[in-house]
């Protein structure tokens, strides 16, 4: 078991074997369950669920450890943050980002309310829609601050493109103001989806 645990990429593909397991065991000695909408929006709600866990808990990080521990870090070690981990993380982040959305729109889309819900429930008397299109319009807004604020602009401040040094201050001053915009969202959002599932 320590081997397998000392190995990030041992230790997922064990997890996703005990995941398939126990799915297959609610199928087996359950009633079992057809491979309908109902399963497939089984199957993308958790993919969503497990994209969203990385990804807001990567704008958490960002949030509430790394930006406000950097003041306090030696200078001589700031390049370890800003040429291996920042980099990585970012790249999780923002592809996690990503998954969340397309995962959540086919959830929508599957269970039949996307069009309800990107309208915000206008005219249709349901709360849920409303709620739960707020949530996804704030998701759709923090990705998209993701890919063409946050990420562009983390280029510049980590030296991934070329760029002076008054840009790379700039830079980051602008990334880090998107990123505490999109901590500023996440509550709310978070609130939204989790009030049209059990509030409705």
């Amino acid at each position: 078991m320590t081997n397998i645990l000392q190995s990030l990429s041992k230790t997922v593909h064990l997890s996703l074997g005990i995941a398939i397991l126990f799915l297959l065991g609610l199928h087996f000695f359950g009633d079992g369950f057809a491979f309908d909408r109902y399963f497939f929006s089984w199957l993308f709600r958790y993919l969503h669920v497990l994209t969203g866990i990385m990804w807001i808990g990567l704008l958490w990080y960002f949030n509430f450890v790394q930006i406000p521990s950097m003041p306090n870090i030696p200078d001589e070690q700031k390049p370890a943050i800003g040429k291996v981990i920042a980099p990585k993380a970012l790249f999780w982040f923002r592809w996690a980002a990503l998954g969340t959305i397309i995962t959540g729109l086919i959830v929508s889309y599957l269970q039949g309310y996307v069009h309800q819900a990107m309208i915000l429930g206008i005219g249709s008397g349901d709360p849920k829609t409303t709620a739960i299109g707020i949530g996804m319009w704030l998701g759709i807004i923090m990705a998209y601050n993701v890919w063409f604020v946050i990420w562009p602009n983390q280029k510049i401040a980590l030296g991934i493109v070329e760029s002076t040094p008054e840009q790379k201050a700039k830079s980051a001053k602008t990334a880090m103001l998107f990123s505490r915009a999109n901590t500023l969202l996440s509550f709310p959002m978070l609130l939204s989806m989790v009030a049209a599932q059990n509030l409705y």
